[in-house]
């Protein structure tokens, strides 16, 4: 049977680094460019195609009570994706796009092992081991989802846990 996901690799921990990388396919083809820097200065990551337009962005909502980071793709509102409370053991995200088919994160999201599920059903996995390029995991995405939704809310989770990692103070990340 013919594996029809999209899969993308995705560099770890650039926000500590602050730096720029590129989204590259399974082909090692460039498909997208997330500036980092621009998180440091505005709050904001910002995704863009490879011609250097911006597709998609994620920044963080200061007035929330728990971590939320909202995800625009094309200048619209997607989604925010938020920390569920009182989830013993492991953490889960939700990502809460427009109207009834949130999505969900669970796993070892701490490791970059866990999925992506709607309705219950997985739209895209998150994995470390599929690579052997170091600090760097794959996400893929099934056909009809929306990798820029996914990329962002990947995104938006490293940004929660590295905030998160910060607060314990140094040598916690590691």
């Amino acid at each position: 049977m013919a594996d029809n996901h999209r899969m993308f690799v995705i560099r770890e921990r650039f926000f500590s680094i602050g730096d720029d990388f590129d989204v590259l396919d399974e082909h090692g083809t460039k498909v997208y460019h997330v500036d980092g820097k621009v998180f440091s200065v505005r709050g904001k990551v910002v995704i863009e195609d490879p011609a250097g337009n911006e597709v998609a962005s994620v920044h963080r909502q200061l007035v929330a009570l728990r971590p939320t980071y909202e995800i625009q793709v094309g200048g619209e509102k997607a989604a925010e994706v938020r920390k569920k409370l009182f989830t013993p053991f492991r953490d889960k995200f939700t990502i809460d796009v427009p109207g009834p088919d949130d999505l969900e994160m669970k796993g070892d999201l701490l490791d970059h092992e866990y999925v992506i599920e709607q309705g219950g059903a997985e739209v895209a996995s998150v994995s470390k081991r599929w690579l052997t390029v170091r600090d760097t995991y794959a996400v893929k995405v099934i056909p009809g989802v929306d990798p820029l939704l996914i990329i962002g809310s990947v995104l938006a989770l490293d940004l929660a846990l590295d905030r998160e990692a910060d607060k314990k103070g140094p040598g916690k990340n590691d």
